[in-house]
């Protein structure tokens, strides 16, 4: 379990690394008091795939406190670079994610993503306790023990959560799923607003339940 003076939770983030650094200048989080987690999708479809990773990378340098979920994307990008998905890697912008990495498809992209990369990935939670939440990439399956979910699901799963009013326990937040503004019900709290969609990128700040957001711009 986590605690801490301030959590900070950042929605999806799918390479854009402007937006992420302008919501880390905003947020005010203090590395040596405060917990930050992502919950995942930081690859594809942006810009800078790459840069994005090297950047939560750097960020996790300064504390202890800093904890990344694994999101669809970053499952996607390990099945494909072990060869088992090809086609809903590069359905779901995967080509973005290489060419941040400057492939020219002379080489494998094995060869082009970092050790510390791959090691990240590898690295990444499927759920986190936070108090009186728990935090997830996509959401849970009603009706199931948290310890009993399925990673698919973890990952995945959309409006068999999304429209249900089943009590886990503790409220969940959850990213995955794009809505304009967070998505906020009793059970549950959204904070994928769209940011490689023109949107927003948005941070839930606890115990607060402040929203912190930045808005897309030429420069995201």
């Amino acid at each position: 379990m986590t605690r801490a003076e301030r959590t900070f939770i950042i929605g999806d983030i799918h390479g854009c690394l402007g937006m992420l650094k302008r919501l880390m200048d905003k947020i005010d989080w203090r590395p040596d008091k405060d917990t930050l987690i992502f919950v995942g999708d930081y690859i594809d479809r942006g810009e800078d795939s790459r840069g994005v990773i090297d950047y939560v990378l750097e960020i996790s340098r300064l504390s202890s406190s800093v904890q990344f979920l694994m999101g669809n994307h970053e499952r996607v990008l390990l099945d494909f670079l072990e060869g088992r998905d090809f086609t809903t890697f590069f359905l779901n912008g995967g080509a973005a994610t290489l060419h941040s990495y400057g492939s020219d498809h002379s080489v494998g992209p094995e060869a082009i993503i970092p050790p510390e990369h791959i090691s990240f990935l590898n690295s990444l939670q499927t759920w986190i306790e936070v108090e009186d939440y728990y935090v997830v990439h996509a959401g849970f399956r009603p009706g199931i023990d948290i310890k009993d979910q399925e990673l698919e699901d973890m990952l995945w799963i959309r409006d068999t959560f999304i429209f249900s009013d089943y009590d886990f326990g503790k409220r969940v937040i959850f990213g995955h799923t794009p809505f304009s503004e967070p998505f906020i019900a009793k059970n549950k709290i959204g904070i994928d607003t769209g940011a490689v969609y023109g949107n927003k990128l948005t941070c839930l700040e606890l115990p607060a339940l402040k929203f912190h957001f930045v808005e897309a711009s030429a420069f995201a």
